[in-house]
């Protein structure tokens, strides 16, 4: 299915020619425009967001500690460069870490240190928000236990973006991250979160997204979901279905960018029990054993696991004559 088409079951969306990102224009005090940092910044460990895709996506407090910090720390330095050229926020000689997960306990005391010496440090991940499914954790925890105050400058976030798009429950919903590799590990995690009354939100891997699909459809039935790719960038691509259906959808494609998993909160409801054998009893009439808990599964909204046992039993039970 190409990127932006519908099926069966399935919702898409995205323009059928992506207009270009306007360019991004660099902003400096000697324009007229807003000049950054007018006040002094307090000392303290500054979490700031950055755009997921478009550059524009940054608040202006955000570029005011980005001009004013003693010292500027990120996931990728090449990046928050990139960025601050693009908003006309100079360095000036200000120091520029890199702090991320594989250099992190090498790289925290320096940056501890400039808290206890006074300084205002900055902290920006690669894209997003800091310490959701991106590094940060550590460092905030540190800072909070040396008694530093640890500020936050609110902005993007693939999460909130994702949630604002789908369509689905945002009244209570469950932040997951990204699910284990191992297979055990991954079965594991996605039980664990069956029951949940909450629209539950994942990160995944491009690369393992039809895989993923598959495995919750085992788990999850035909709940209502959503994938969204590449939110805010020039080929975002919102795909609304029932888990089965989206595994369909893309068990062949090769997928690209960035993406959020959403789905559907359970109904609260325990299936009766008769009322479920009954269906699958018609369905075995009809189809396989293995068929039939997949029609019955995605009908109800119920694991297709579960069910595949219950109609094993059944079709045993028939043959057997009883």
């Amino acid at each position: 299915m190409s990127i932006g088409e519908t099926g069966p079951g399935l919702t898409g969306e995205e323009p059928s020619e992506p207009a270009a990102e306007p360019a991004a224009v660099a902003v400096h005090p000697q324009d007229g425009a807003r000049s950054y940092g007018q006040r002094p910044l307090p000392p303290g460990l500054h979490f700031i967001a950055t755009p997921i895709g478009a550059a524009r996506d940054i608040t202006l407090r955000a570029l005011d500690i980005l001009a004013t910090a003693d010292l500027l720390a990120a996931e990728d330095t090449r990046s928050l460069r990139h960025l601050m050229e693009i908003h006309g926020v100079p360095l000036r000689g200000r120091p520029l870490l890199a702090y991320h997960d594989h250099n992190g306990d090498a790289m925290r005391p320096r940056l501890l240190g400039a808290l206890a010496a006074g300084q205002s440090v900055a902290y920006a991940s690669e894209a997003g928000t800091p310490l959701v499914a991106d590094p940060g954790y550590q460092l905030s925890r540190a800072a909070i236990a040396a008694g530093h105050k640890v500020l936050a400058a609110p902005g993007p976030s693939a999460l909130l973006a994702a949630l604002t798009v789908a369509g689905l429950p945002t009244d209570r919903f469950l932040f997951a991250g990204f699910p284990p590799a191992a297979a055990g590990a991954r079965a594991r995690f996605f039980a664990e979160l069956v029951d949940v009354p909450a629209t539950l939100v994942f990160y995944e891997s491009p690369k393992r997204i039809g895989k993923t699909l598959r495995e919750l459809v085992q788990v999850f039935g035909g709940r209502e979901a959503v994938v969204c790719r590449e939110l805010t960038k020039r080929f975002e691509e919102v795909t609304r279905g029932r888990l089965d259906a989206l595994a369909t959808a893309f068990a062949d494609r090769v997928v690209k960018g960035e993406v959020v998993l959403l789905i559907d909160r359970g109904q609260g409801v325990v299936p009766d029990v008769d009322a479920v054998e009954a269906a699958l009893v018609q369905a075995l009439t009809k189809a396989s054993v293995k068929d039939a808990a997949a029609d019955v599964a995605a009908r109800l909204g119920l694991p297709r696991r579960d069910l595949y046992q219950m109609a094993l039993k059944l079709a045993a039970k028939d043959e057997a004559g009883g």
